[in-house]
């Protein structure tokens, strides 16, 4: 296979952790030249990261993937930041590939498109220009994550994005789905059912090497440990999660242990605060992810929810497929494709979303089951992965849909 020259368009890349640092250093190491147009990393904390700004490191090389970080609004706190650091990025992204596009040919565009839709607008632009395939990688349907996240209903709001969207899908010459109920969404906007393929996210965990030897795990509480990772959202159902730590309150032996940050944190630290759970609720803050196995390995089931809602039960949360890696038993707060994988896969528990009640329940009667039936489970979710979600198998799929090797019964 020749070599080719890609454009990666995301508004997120490392020291951000997403799968598409995965994709980009794949596709670097095979000797393929990529470059990736991403705004200044300061996800999910909302500043800036330390050594980059306006000014610092706009422009590096990772692993053999040129980087080129342009300068957006940083998300702050409220939602107004929010709105302006989505749309500071699709600006100025958009001016820079206008140029940029005069002066450099690439073979592929490859968009990763996170929230907010508009960063796949550059990658439209390029692709118009230079008329080369783009492939888009869908893991967050809009508009309705504005609705269901964001609480936005208003009809012109709502209108103006699905323009987005609806180019975005007309535009890709392949659309590639994170989960399979994205379909339904997807062929609202067109007959997409050629462009449409299923490519599901791999565990985090096999994102890093762990190269810091230095490093020592927080104290993480003894007994029956439920432990959270990962993003602390609107869409995390913690509302429904803290109340089921309500109810276990006088069961001493659990522990909640929440590992990473978000725009709830605050509100969990001040509900564990007014409810007095400082003895069986514990938030650890946010650690890079190739620590997560080590927090794994504490963990007797590892949590995975989502808030109750048409578009969230249509999916299926990358931290399932982390957690499964992990070998450890799944306990999962949600509806939809999310459960559906979980039970498929016999790696864990599932109780309704939002069901503080049955989620309390069920904690309190695996607290009582014997650790060798709960490893057994956990060791049926690491099968499932490896057949299903392993990273280099995924990355091997891939370079099949977009042409980096021969495709094989495709």
């Amino acid at each position: 296979m020749s070599k080719k020259r890609i454009l990666f368009i995301c508004q997120y890349f490392y020291p951000e952790v997403f799968r598409g640092n995965d994709i980009a250093f794949h596709w670097a190491q095979q000797g393929h030249d990529v470059h990736v147009i991403a705004g200044i990393p300061n996800y999910p904390e909302g500043k800036f990261f330390k050594g980059y700004g306006i000014l610092k490191k706009r422009k590096e090389v990772l692993n053999g993937v040129r980087v080129t970080h342009l300068p957006i609004v940083p998300r702050g706190k409220g939602k107004i930041t929010l709105m302006l650091n989505y749309f500071s990025y699709y600006i100025v992204a958009w001016v820079y590939v206008l140029f940029h596009s005069l002066f450099h040919k690439y073979d592929f565009v490859f968009c990763q498109q996170l929230s907010p839709v508009m960063m796949s607008v550059p990658a439209i632009l390029y692709k118009k220009i230079r008329r080369v395939p783009l492939y888009t990688w869908v893991l967050d349907l809009w508009p309705e994550s504005l609705s269901a996240a964001g609480g936005i209903n208003n009809k012109h709001i709502l209108s103006f994005f699905k323009n987005f969207v609806g180019k975005e899908y007309k535009y890709s010459d392949k659309i590639l789905t994170s989960s399979k109920s994205f379909d339904t969404s997807i062929l609202e906007y067109g007959d997409y059912s050629d462009k449409i393929v299923y490519f599901p996210q791999w565990s985090d965990g096999e994102t890093q090497q762990m190269t810091d030897t230095t490093f020592q795990l927080p104290n993480i509480p003894s007994g029956f440990v439920v432990m959270f990772a990962g993003a602390v959202g609107e869409a995390h159902g913690m509302e429904c999660n803290m109340q089921a730590a309500l109810i276990t309150r006088e069961h001493k032996d659990i522990k909640w242990v929440i590992v990473g940050d978000g725009r709830k944190l605050d509100w969990v630290r001040q509900f564990v605060k007014e409810h007095s759970l400082e003895e069986t609720v514990f938030t650890m803050g946010r650690y890079p992810s190739e620590t997560m196995p080590m927090f794994f390995n504490k963990a007797d089931v590892l949590l995975v929810s989502l808030t109750d809602s048409p578009l969230f039960n249509m999916y299926a949360p990358a931290k399932i497929s982390s957690y499964m890696a992990a070998a450890r038993p799944i306990v999962a707060c949600l509806n939809g494709e999310g459960a559906e994988v979980v039970n498929t896969a016999g790696c864990g528990w599932t109780v309704p979303a939002g069901d503080a009640n049955g989620l309390a329940n069920l904690v309190i009667e695996l607290s009582q089951m014997e650790k060798s039936e709960l490893d057994k489970i956990g060791q049926t979710g690491k099968v499932f992965y490896d057949e299903h979600f392993d990273k280099p198998k995924c990355l091997h799929r891939l370079d099949e849909i977009v042409g980096l090797t021969p495709q094989v019964g495709a």
